[in-house]
């Protein structure tokens, strides 16, 4: 059996996989020894574990995992992929994206696949029938882009993501609305034409927590998935224990 962990900005996810299969699912917003003993003791099998972080966790995580698991990895630039890494930075690369690409990998391997990471940031990255990374785009995502134009600008007020909204606005609340929403979707969409007539058959996928917002808006057959950075990552950790 597997531990997944991702420690992102703000929560910690925690999965327990078994051949490819998530057992648990779990969001914390600290992870500790007080989360972790509960699993070890509820999955006695548990026997590899991979750790990816983007924040600070507690100090004692990585001796208790190691302590714990025969084989333990903690992600980073160095760490062997199933996968061609053809970024040019690979220190700074994001471990959400590559997990990202890597759990496309292992739903759609032989195929060019268009990850759609709908966070914190938008990330859309592009992988090859390959198996190569090919490089992507980062910017920002629909909280920042409201947040940006209340905070940076005197007069505009804040507004929060909502499903229904004009697609000209008549109110300056729905001016930013749809701003801010019209002009994400319509950011996407381009990517997903233009791509699509680079790479044939391209494949789509959608995660990240805004994920839900965009799925019937954008065009082709999206495919949804809200765990694709753990299905990574928990390839990430049986590729290095094979």
């Amino acid at each position: 059996m597997n531990l997944v962990i991702d420690q992102g900005n703000s929560v910690s996810k925690l999965a327990v996989f078994n051949s490819g299969e998530m057992l648990e699912y779990l969001v914390e917003k600290m992870l500790d020894a007080e989360i972790l003993e509960p699993l070890f003791e509820k999955y006695p099998d548990l026997t590899n574990g991979i750790l990816s972080s983007v924040s600070e966790y507690h100090q004692g995580v990585p001796a208790l995992l190691k302590k714990k698991l025969n084989n333990f990895i903690i992600l980073d630039a160095a760490t062997p992929l199933p996968i061609i890494n053809t970024y040019t930075t690979k220190d700074t690369l994001g471990y959400d994206r590559i997990a990202d690409a890597v759990g496309a990998f292992t739903i759609f391997p032989g195929s060019n696949v268009l990850i759609i990471d709908a966070g914190t940031a938008i990330t859309i990255d592009l992988l090859t029938e390959n198996g190569e990374f090919y490089g992507g785009n980062i910017s920002p995502g629909l909280d920042l882009r409201f947040r940006a134009l209340h905070e940076f600008t005197r007069k505009l007020p804040e507004v929060k993501k909502k499903t229904n909204y004009p697609i000209l606005g008549k109110t300056t609340e729905e001016a930013i609305l749809s701003g801010v929403l019209s002009g994400a979707v319509f950011e996407l969409n381009g990517y997903i034409d233009q791509l699509s007539s680079q790479f044939p058959d391209l494949k789509i996928i959608l995660t990240g927590g805004d994920f839900k917002f965009f799925d019937k808006k954008l065009k082709n057959s999206i495919f949804a998935h809200s765990n694709l950075n753990l299905t990574g990552l928990n390839r990430i950790l049986e590729y290095n224990v094979e």
